[in-house]
């Protein structure tokens, strides 16, 4: 949305009802208060290991890094703090091919992954790697068969999303791990949208490499990690030189107050998710019912059974949906990837699941999360059946 379309829109200050949870969550207030002392008292830097103020910087970043692990099924020395997903991705998809480029030149990924993965394998296509694009089947899962047809001993990694970031489809990663390890393969797996969401265990699915980022889980933004397995050793090229931090892979003066804030994040996600989810669950249920209770022509984009509690991707037939979004300012939603939301065109996403150009056109994403209440449903529903209702009726009017 550009600046001048922003004008037409309420005064700011009126907060809409925030449904957007996939984009970005909000800070958890406890993890807030966690991080704050880090600012403060005790500002030390963490790799200043010769008095009290750089080592209780240290036990505190690595506590944290203990915290996340333990969320994952993995050891604390398999962390590696980063800026976010994003840089994860990169990392770990960059990182395992070049390092692996004489043996094994090829990347294997799909279509409707998020775009650092699918430009970090065009940026190495470019540096002469074979990139492979799987295609996806219409309910958005990735299609095995074909998945094992294409990875061979020439495969340095194989990348797939966990939890599509767009139509929240959960993927059968441990069914992918087993299939790359039996390869030779990296498994990668972009976990932002499935970390405090759902149950993940890195051994039990064979993950080799594992992308985190903190606002996707009620923890702070521009903190994230990567789980780098010890056993059997997963081998990266570094993208940043300078100290040898975080293993050598990733030079830099960590930040504590995030990687704190990250942690904390992650000890109440082990804490809280079977309940919250549960609660959600309920929630994006109460939503879906009362649309279409009341409105013909609402479809759920992606798998109706493995998706995460919190998404729902819908289309409402015979109307667009960056219209609908604007007559519906007291909802804030987004109609696909927030990363790629000045772009005009439909969402990749919904077009590489095979759905036409007037059905992406009219869907969008709703996010629920830990702050959602009952409440707020309630309004989402009323200004759905509401919004939907004119704006059909204005496009049947000016058919006539």
């Amino acid at each position: 949305m550009t600046a001048g379309e922003r004008e037409g829109l309420p005064n700011r200050s009126i907060q809409p009802v925030y449904l957007d949870n996939q984009a970005t969550t909000p800070t958890d207030p406890r993890v807030v208060e966690a991080m704050l002392p880090f600012f403060t008292e005790r500002f030390g830097n963490p790799h200043s290991t010769a008095h009290a103020y750089g080592w209780d910087a240290e036990e505190a970043v690595e506590r944290a890094r203990e915290d996340l692990a333990a969320l994952i099924g993995a050891s604390a020395r398999e962390i590696i703090f980063t800026s976010g997903a994003t840089e994860s991705n990169n990392l770990a998809i960059k990182g395992a091919a070049r390092f692996h480029r004489a043996a094994r030149p090829k990347v294997v990924t799909f279509a409707t992954e998020h775009k650092c993965v699918l430009e970090s394998c065009r940026q190495l296509e470019r540096e002469g790697f074979q990139a492979v694009f799987l295609p996806v089947r219409a309910d958005g899962l990735i299609d095995l068969d074909l998945l094992a047809e294409t990875v061979d001993e020439e495969t340095a990694v194989v990348s797939v999303m966990a939890v599509n970031n767009e139509i929240g489809v959960i993927q059968p990663l441990a069914e992918i791990g087993a299939l790359c390890r039996e390869r030779g393969a990296y498994f990668h797996t972009d976990a932002a949208q499935a970390v405090g969401k759902i149950p993940l265990d890195v051994n039990a699915e064979g993950i080799d490499l594992l992308s985190i980022s903190g606002h996707k889980f009620h923890g702070p933004k521009g903190i994230g990690a990567l789980y780098v397995r010890r056993r059997p050793r997963v081998r990266l090229e570094a993208m940043i030189d300078g100290g040898g931090q975080e293993r050598g892979l990733r030079s830099g003066t960590l930040a504590p107050p995030l990687c704190v804030g990250l942690g904390m994040a992650a000890r109440l996600a082990a804490e809280e998710m079977v309940e919250e989810q549960q609660r959600i669950s309920g929630l994006k249920a109460r939503l879906l019912e009362g649309i279409r209770g009341r409105l013909d022509g609402v479809l759920l984009n992606g798998d109706a059974e493995r998706r995460v509690a919190g998404n729902l991707n819908l289309a409402f037939e015979g109307v667009d949906a960056e219209a609908l979004m604007k007559a519906m300012p007291r909802l804030a939603l987004s109609s696909g990837s927030a990363c790629t939301s000045t772009s005009v065109e439909p969402s990749y996403v919904l077009r590489a699941l095979g759905l036409s150009e007037e059905r992406a056109r009219a869907s969008l994403r709703v996010g629920i999360g830990r702050f959602t209440s009952e409440a707020d449903i309630d309004l989402a529903i009323e200004e759905f059946v509401d919004k939907v209702g004119g704006l059909r009726a204005k496009g049947s009017a000016a058919a006539e």
